[in-house]
């Protein structure tokens, strides 16, 4: 699967006001594992509590979803900036209905690059 802009929410011990995350995610050949900030996030086939993918290496709940069109990317219950990867600003701003971020609701920041060779290992190593 080719790398998606994605929203990305932290969901254990934080409900709707976790931190979040706006970049470019990327995905294993199934599509079931994605890639982002460091992390494997693995689908939970809907069993998680308030996440629909979990940390491959603690187990945290993330939220996961398309960039929305309006910017109402956070749950309507939820609140806090929304941190975006500094080097995706112009692609998120060209797919959505406003041309500048709004600093109330926006932190820029520096997103962290993926080693998929650890994490393929490390499931590996689980099943053996």
């Amino acid at each position: 699967m080719k790398p998606e802009l994605k929203y990305i929410e932290l969901k254990s011990g934080f409900g709707d006001n976790g931190p979040a995350w706006i970049g470019i995610a990327e995905f294993s050949k199934s599509g079931r594992t994605v890639y982002f900030n460091g992390k494997a996030l693995k689908n939970s086939n809907a069993q998680g509590i308030a996440g629909n993918y979990y940390d491959l290496e603690n187990g945290d709940e993330y939220w996961i979803s398309g960039i929305k069109k309006n910017g109402t990317d956070r749950h309507w219950a939820g609140g806090g900036k929304i941190m975006i990867d500094r080097k995706v600003v112009d692609l998120y701003l060209s797919q959505v209905d406003f041309d500048k971020l709004d600093k109330n609701r926006f932190e820029l920041t520096d997103i962290v690059p993926n080693d998929k060779q650890k994490f393929s290992e490390l499931e590996n190593e689980k099943l053996n």
